[in-house]
């Protein structure tokens, strides 16, 4: 008699949190340290030893700011009282893989704010949260988020948004799927 193990739900949450760290921890495939899985606050500059131009698979335009052309307009999202601008890029979102948002302040701070984003639920569950990068060539912030695996069908985009004083808001945005 041959016996098999049935997934639970406990062992599937485990497993899913572990293959999130070690995503998180493997980051760039440079092999640098990446201590941190809650939020993208590591530096993505060539400085940090990270090469994201053109060879390394990312067109970040002629200036420092990422290229806006494959991104899809989401229209725009209310977060706490600001309306912010919002475009997809990288495709449609799916479990366990990258996606980018390109945030548009309705004001410009010079990178000033904060911006988080994840995809997911409002709680943040299984959620990679990225932390936006200021595009100072646009006067926005591009933020990479991993989708969790599995994806729920609700799945939206969460937005954070951290204002030089410290208040904070939150709000979402459908995402583009498959």
């Amino acid at each position: 008699m041959q016996l098999t193990s049935r997934p639970t739900p406990i062992r599937s949450l485990i497993l899913s949190f572990i293959a999130l760290i070690a995503f998180a921890l493997g980051g760039c495939g440079d092999g640098g340290d990446h201590t941190s899985a809650d939020t993208n606050d590591h530096d993505h500059g060539a400085e940090a030893g990270h090469d994201h131009g053109a060879e390394a698979g990312h067109d970040h335009g002629a200036e420092a700011g990422h290229d806006h052309d494959a991104e899809v307009s989401l229209g725009t999202a209310t977060v706490g009282d600001i309306v912010v601008e919002l475009a997809q890029g990288h495709g449609a979102i799916a479990a366990g893989k990258e996606g980018h948002l390109v945030v548009k302040l309705p004001y410009s701070d010079k990178g000033a704010t904060v911006v988080r984003v994840w995809i997911g639920s409002s709680d943040r569950t299984m959620s990679y949260v990225g932390k936006g990068e200021y595009a100072a060539s646009h006067n926005d912030y591009d933020a990479h988020a991993v989708a969790p695996d599995p994806l729920a069908a609700d799945a939206m985009w969460w937005i954070e948004i951290e204002k030089p004083d410290g208040s904070k808001a939150v709000g979402s945005a459908k995402p583009i799927t498959s």
